[in-house]
This record gives structure tokens, sequence and C-alpha cells, in this order.
């Protein structure tokens, strides 16, 4: 399977299969409800700065695709919804565009001024791999020009590795080879699906990057990316495994409460609507990161994820107003409590 079908696959089984958990653990956490805000909708500011990039609200549609012909225009579609409404974007992994199959996928992003850019590669690439692809320096460069990149986002994908025919399964070096990088480019390090641990981020924190994209559990599962690739090949080994692992990894809210270590953190992993927004922001993310959320958007058209957009930055400046914050900041500081398998979690990981 080369890795341009290999592209092509991961976005028609997301727009098909079960490819996400039913249980949607940012709706454990319950903001508390102000009768009395005191404030006006309309002066309710959205704003953020994020890696020194102003945002018209805190949300990034983070990593979703590139590298095959298809995915040209979902990119397209998402850039030019993110310039219009001032959010930040990333690409999926630029693996397959550093090697040269199509470029243009990811090119087209330049056509648009997004206000934070966030280029993609993977951290199992930065290691000698049975692939044989690696990723270094020069590699980094051209990853970077592809998209014009304010920000390279190093992904962990060692689930989806794990379950991946033919996956690139050799995580020793990894962390010696993003602490060098980090010496010479603006990264952030980003999980896929499964989270980001207190331990993990503290070793993370004192090499030079400059924030961490938890993408915890609840959203798009890899390993169920993989199962459905793996039982279309007959592999059952591997399939059955895709079914073990499906909900592997630390939820997101979760997962940003462990990985708080005084870095900037995106939250992300099941982020649907505006509320988990103000949610996620009141936990300690600096921003919020969509992707499945809006793929089927991005599929049809630019205004079709536009409208999603809008509808989802809607939401958050209602719950802003319900819970009397005017400003990104006051909603840092915003009164919550979490119930259910959330508050369950965050009980074990104490």
């Amino acid at each position: 399977m080369n890795i341009r079908n290999r592209k092509a696959e991961h976005i028609e089984i997301c727009l098909n299969e079960k490819i996400a958990p039913d249980y949607c653990y940012w709706d454990d956490v319950k903001l508390i409800h102000n009768a009395l805000p005191e404030i006006n909708a309309d002066d309710i500011d959205t704003s953020v700065t994020l890696f020194g990039k102003k945002l018209d609200f805190p949300l990034i549609v983070t990593a979703i695709t590139g590298g095959f012909k298809g995915a040209e225009k979902i990119n397209g579609n998402i850039a030019e919804a993110c310039a219009e409404l001032g959010i930040g974007m990333g690409v999926g992994s630029e693996r397959a565009g550093v090697i040269g199959v199509e470029p243009e996928s990811y090119r087209i992003v330049r056509e648009y001024d997004v206000p934070l850019m966030i280029g993609n590669v993977g951290a199992p690439q930065l290691v000698p791999q049975h692939s044989k692809d690696f990723i270094g320096s020069d590699e980094i460069e051209t990853a970077r020009d592809l998209v014009d990149a304010d920000v390279i986002a190093v992904h962990l994908n060692y689930l989806q590795e794990a379950i991946q025919p033919g996956g690139d399964t050799n995580a020793e070096g990894c962390y010696t080879a993003i602490r060098e990088l980090a010496l010479k480019y603006p990264l952030i390090v980003k999980e896929t699906g499964a989270g980001i641990s207190r331990d993990v981020a503290a070793r993370l924190k004192g090499i030079g990057i400059l924030g961490i994209d938890i993408a915890g559990m609840g959203g798009t599962s890899f390993s169920a990316v993989e199962m459905y690739r793996a039982q279309d090949i007959k592999d059952e080994i591997l399939a059955e495994m895709g079914k073990t692992f499906f909900d592997w990894g630390i939820p997101a809210p979760a997962s940003l409460v462990d990985a708080k270590c005084g870095l900037p953190l995106i939250a992300s992993g099941g982020i649907l609507n505006g509320v988990h927004i103000a949610n996620s922001i009141a936990m300690g993310a600096g921003c919020a990161g969509v992707a499945n959320a809006i793929l089927k958007e991005a599929a049809v058209s630019a205004d079709a994820v536009k409208k999603k957009l809008n509808l989802i930055k809607e939401e958050l400046k209602v719950a802003m107003l319900l819970t009397g914050c005017s400003d990104i900041k006051q909603l840092s500081n915003a009164r919550y409590i979490v119930l259910g398998k959330t508050g369950q979690w965050l009980e074990g990981l104490e």
C-alpha cells in the first residue's frame, strides 16, 4: 500500500465509519452558570494570542490530511475558512509532501492568510525505521516551506503505528531527536488521540518546544482507523488489535489537567462545539483544536466549513455570557465541576 492510497483511505474511513468512542468526555465538564452576568454579549472579546499570533477566537483546525489528490480540496477549504475567521490551522503529516507525493495538497494553504499555520512531521520518522523514510533538518525545512509554517508540530502516533500494517514502531531516540530539532526550529509536540501524561509533559517542558497539543482520547481513534484498514486486507491479528486498543489513552479533559506544566496547551480530542472549547479554556488550555468535527464540511466547501466554525464561535460566546466572562482571560478562571468517567480519571490521576 503506497502512502498516497493510505492517506485517501484514512479520509474515507473517517467520513464513513465509527472512529470515535461513544462516550463524550468533554460533556463531563460543567461550567457553573452565572444567572446575573453583568456583561453585554456584544462586547465579549474571544480573541487570544498563541505562539505570538493573534487568533479571533481560541481554536485551531488541527492536522487532518495531505498527500493525495483529494486532500488539496479539503485543505484549501479549511485554509479559506480559517483565514476568514482568523483562527489557526494545521495540516496532516507532511511526510508525503516532503518525499514529493502530491505536494500541492499541502501547498494550497499558502494561498490564504491563515494567522497561525502549523506544519506537521512524525516523531517515528525522526529515527531509523522499517519504512526507511527519515525526517532530519533538511526535511523539516522542506515541511516548513511547503505550507509557510509558523510552527512545526511533531506528532506522536505510536498507537497508530503499532496497529498500522508495516507501521514504524521504533521509539528509541525520538526524545533526543525532538530536543535537537527544538534548538533550531519553532516546534510543538502533539499526540494523535491518546493524550499526554504529566510525566511526558514534564520531560518535554525543558527542551525548548513552544507548546503541547494533548490530543487526548475521545475523538478520532487511529487504532480504529487502522482496524478498518486491517479488516480490508484480511489481517486478522491487526484487526483484533485495533479493536482491543480502540479507546486506549487518556481522555482529553483528564490529559489536559494532567499535562499542565507551564507550557501553552492545545486541547484537542473530541471537541465538538463551543461549550467544549469553553470547558477546555476553563480547565487550562490556551486554545482548543478540532479536526473530525469539521471534516464532512471540509469535503464539501469552504462555505460549509465557515458555517460550522461560525456556529462553534457563537456557542463559545453564549457560554462566556452565561458564565459572566467578557474575555478569554476571565474564562480561564471560570468555575467548573467534572463529573462521570472524566471525574473518575482525575481522581485516579491525583
